[in-house]
């Protein structure tokens, strides 16, 4: 649920720019909870909405994955265009993984203050590289794709110890529609053109691309291809890398360390963000 922060400044309320947090596959919308609470107690309005037909919980949505929709980019970047366009003011977008993409094609097209992409599904011609999740992709037939506990230990929580990871899974966990997969150019289907981020733009806000050095699903090198894109901009980029971090970044034992920096960086580079 949105937490709406309102902060007095010279004996009025003033509420602090919005914040719109898009989570990426694989993983619940409770993915944000830490973040929304440690944004919220620094004065910012926070949403962090799930997915179209997402479940309340991470094991609902593994108990019932044959009811999930089969979403396709097109159609879970405009549910997010709709929320953004329906607040009060412009917000921060910050995305993880797919939601990182989502805000950053958004960004480009002048939605949004500005955005902060975590280890982002790639934009443009920059690919998708090919792991390992395949293989459960491809046993898992027609309908979502949801990652044995096995695999989610090996790609997305590589990282932190196998208890935390048990942990993660059965919190964060959940299927990844077919259909999206196919958008983003998984198994070699075709891009679809909401993978476009306009890089170009010089009248966009300031977006923060954030990677983690050791993720498996979008390795350090993709992010920094991605930061590259950017480089005939005169609009505001900046590339901040963490060690020894997978993709888990935003969940793990070391996501306020990620969420402290986005902080700082949001104080320092937005207008309206203090």
């Amino acid at each position: 649920m949105p937490v709406q922060v309102v902060i007095m400044l010279g004996g009025l309320p003033v509420t602090r720019t919005p914040v719109v947090f898009i989570h990426g596959a694989w993983l619940h919308a409770r993915s944000w909870e830490s973040w929304a609470e440690r944004f919220a107690g620094r004065g910012w309005s926070t949403h962090a909405p799930g997915w179209p037909g997402e479940p309340p919980t991470a094991g609902e949505a593994r108990n019932s994955a044959e009811l999930l929709p089969d979403l396709g980019l097109e159609e879970l970047t405009e549910h997010y265009a709709r929320l953004v366009r329906s607040l009060d003011a412009s917000p921060v977008l910050v995305g993880h993984s797919v939601g990182g993409l989502v805000a950053q094609h958004l960004l480009g097209t002048g939605v949004g203050e500005a955005a902060v992409a975590l280890a982002a599904a790639p934009v443009n011609e920059v690919p998708l590289p090919a792991v390992r999740i395949a293989r459960d992709r491809a046993a898992t037939g027609r309908g979502p794709v949801l990652l044995s506990p096995a695999r989610f230990r090996e790609t997305f929580a590589n990282t932190v110890p196998e208890e935390e990871a048990r942990r993660l899974y059965e919190r964060y966990a959940i299927p990844a529609p077919r259909r999206l997969l196919d958008d983003l150019g998984c198994a070699g289907a075709p891009r679809h053109p909401f993978t476009a981020a306009d890089t170009a733009n010089p009248g966009r806000g300031p977006l923060l691309l954030v990677s983690g050095q050791e993720d498996l699903v979008v390795p350090d090198g993709v992010t920094r291809a991605v930061y590259k894109q950017y480089g005939d901009s005169t609009a505001r980029t900046d590339l901040k890398q963490f060690a020894d971090r997978g993709h888990t970044l935003i969940v793990d034992g070391g996501r306020r360390v990620v969420a402290d920096y986005v902080l700082w960086w949001l104080d320092e580079h937005v207008v309206g963000a203090t």
